[in-house]
């Protein structure tokens, strides 16, 4: 099984998790914009490990462009809709919308999904 670490010298979004799935996409600029080419699997992350300074991502290499990735590339990551797929637990929930902009919005339609437990 073949590897590939993955090195940042900032933090990563914290909701990245090991067994999530990795791409990247190469970049290039165009009229002053930031603008992607393809996109990549790199494979599913084995493990993340934080020093302090850097942020160690190691993957399983699946994709057959993985071993192609650079310092230049865009690096994201999907999470595994089997595992993560959550919602709210309990009798009680609640939620609150906020507008913290200066300027008047509306709110056309929200939504919950409600499913009976036990009788």
């Amino acid at each position: 099984m073949a590897e590939i670490s993955l090195t940042f010298s900032s933090p990563i979004n914290m909701s990245c998790k090991v067994n999530d799935t990795a791409y990247y996409t190469p970049t290039s600029t165009q009229g002053g914009f930031t603008v992607d080419n393809n996109t990549f699997l790199i494979g599913n992350i084995n493990s993340i490990t934080d020093n302090g300074t850097t942020v160690v991502i190691v993957c399983e290499i699946t994709g057959d462009q993985a071993g192609l990735v650079s310092q230049d590339d865009f690096i994201f990551f999907s999470k595994n809709n089997l595992l993560e797929l959550k919602s709210l637990r309990g009798y009680y929930g609640q939620a609150m919308f906020r507008n913290n902009s200066p300027h008047p919005a509306e709110m056309h339609a929200t939504a919950c999904g409600i499913e009976e437990s036990s009788k």
